[in-house]
């Protein structure tokens, strides 16, 4: 895959397709591997550019701490280089707190916004379940164990069961892929800097002038969809869409209704 030197560092990014770009951005801890089932959906009808952030995958990784400002600053980095002068921002989780920068620092960048699976930070935001945070939070398991129960309760009741080979695909992968502990700290610091009412995005979303999508899954414990009505009652032209049978990591899950969901919403 290509690498490009942006903003000061080295970014490993991929494009597919063609028609209106779309950008994927990741969320903690994950390089654009989390969006590979959707890319080629993606890629049918529009020319998708995915990267890894910085802090993972295959770009570099300095040490942080880094913010949602920072890695917006390397997205649009990547596009100048691109030559590409609007794109829809589409970010997941933490992807999310740099879609939501680019559309207020960068908005003549962003033709169209989708927030998926995540918050607007400070403390008015619906938190995650307490039954998400005392798996996500264990450190007396076996990292394996730990790994697939973190999976478990990211995704729908019954998903991980019902679709053992996906689940055993992801483990090895990230058996293969471990998670950079430098990178995944100074990722983490993009969330603790949102959490003050000052810092986060809540007192700003009115400034979005980008049309805005809201995606969610309906039994996301991580991200609670609670906050897909809190996101939309700020952001004044945004629609939110609830998918039925889908976890925080919905591009996992159900990729297809995902992708079609993104799709109309681009055309």
């Amino acid at each position: 895959m290509p690498k490009v030197k942006v903003n000061g560092i080295i970014l490993n990014y991929q494009i597919a397709g063609e028609g209106t770009p779309v950008v994927l951005i990741s969320g903690l801890g994950y390089p654009m591997w989390q969006w590979h089932k959707m890319v080629p959906l993606l890629a049918d009808e529009c020319l998708v550019i995915a990267l890894d952030n910085r802090g993972v995958g295959e770009s570099e990784k300095p040490e942080g701490p880094y913010s949602a400002q920072l890695l917006a600053a390397d997205v649009v980095g990547l596009l100048e280089v691109l030559g590409i002068d609007k794109a829809v921002i589409a970010g997941h989780s933490m992807g999310g707190f740099i879609a939501q920068a680019i559309a207020l620092d960068y908005p003549e960048r962003v033709d169209k916004l989708i927030l998926c699976s995540t918050n607007f930070g400070g403390p008015n935001h619906v938190p995650v379940t307490a039954e998400a945070w005392a798996v996500l939070s264990d450190t007396a398991s076996d990292p394996i164990t730990r790994f697939k129960n973190g999976l478990r309760v990211s995704t729908a009741p019954g998903w991980a069961e019902s679709n053992p080979e996906m689940v055993q695909e992801w483990v090895d992968w990230r058996v293969a892929n471990p998670i950079d502990i430098q990178g995944y700290q100074s990722q983490l610091a993009i969330g603790l800097g949102l959490v003050s009412g000052e810092a986060c995005f809540e007192g700003r979303l009115a400034e979005v002038a980008a049309p805005t999508l809201i995606l969610f899954g309906a039994d996301d414990k991580v991200v609670p969809p609670a906050n897909a009505d809190l996101l939309q009652s700020k952001i004044p032209d945004s629609v939110s869409v609830i998918l039925p049978d889908a976890g925080h990591f919905f591009p996992i899950e159900v990729p297809e209704i995902a992708s079609k969901h993104i799709l109309d919403f681009v055309r």
